[in-house]
């Protein structure tokens, strides 16, 4: 559900959050170096010639159940042990949320990511009637209603024991950050 890719001479690295994650600027700086490293292997970094690196981009879709703005920015520098009011290296991700009602441009405009939503707001719509019960019964609810209405359909259809296994893990991980997050207030 995380991506990278260099597409006309900007690296975009695209996280996914369903939970509140204020770290994601050091993750993405993370991602980011790994990535650079990859590309400048066999350049000359010594040289006197200056190498070009693409423009890199950092977002993140967060689909959590906690509310949260349709768009805000996390900042590398608010991890910094001593603020500065002009850090010498800073790194932005923009957070969108694509939660129902929210970044409704965004979702128009990118099918896959839209009927994302519409499969998770089904898991979450079939779990809640089943009392919170019998995950993976939801999940497969939910992909047995998508496959009929053609959202996500042949990717459902074709990865359906892998989707059931992620999400399952993702919302388990999830719902055991939320208890603690509960339980130290």
């Amino acid at each position: 559900n995380d991506a990278s890719f260099v597409l006309d001479i900007n690296l975009s690295i695209y996280e996914h959050q369903s939970t509140i994650c204020p770290n994601m600027p050091v993750r993405s700086l993370i991602y980011f170096t790994i990535i650079l490293e990859g590309m400048l292997k066999d350049r000359n970094l010594y040289g006197r010639k200056l190498v070009k690196i693409p423009t890199p981009r950092f977002a993140v879709f967060y689909n959590g159940e906690e509310e949260q703005p349709e768009i805000y920015e996390l900042r590398l520098s608010d991890a910094f042990v001593h603020p500065m009011e002009q850090p010498e290296i800073e790194l932005i991700c923009t957070v969108y949320n694509i939660n129902c009602g929210k970044n409704r441009k965004l979702l128009e405009k990118c099918r896959f990511l839209r009927e994302y939503m519409i499969f998770v707001d089904y898991v979450r719509e079939y779990h809640r009637l089943a009392g919170f019960e019998e995950l993976e019964h939801s999940i497969e609810q939910a992909i047995d209603r998508c496959i009929r209405e053609d959202i996500l359909r042949e990717f459902l259809m074709k990865h359906r024991s892998e989707v059931v296994k992620v999400v399952k893990l993702d919302y388990t991980f999830d719902r055991q950050l939320m208890l603690e997050r509960e339980e130290s207030r």
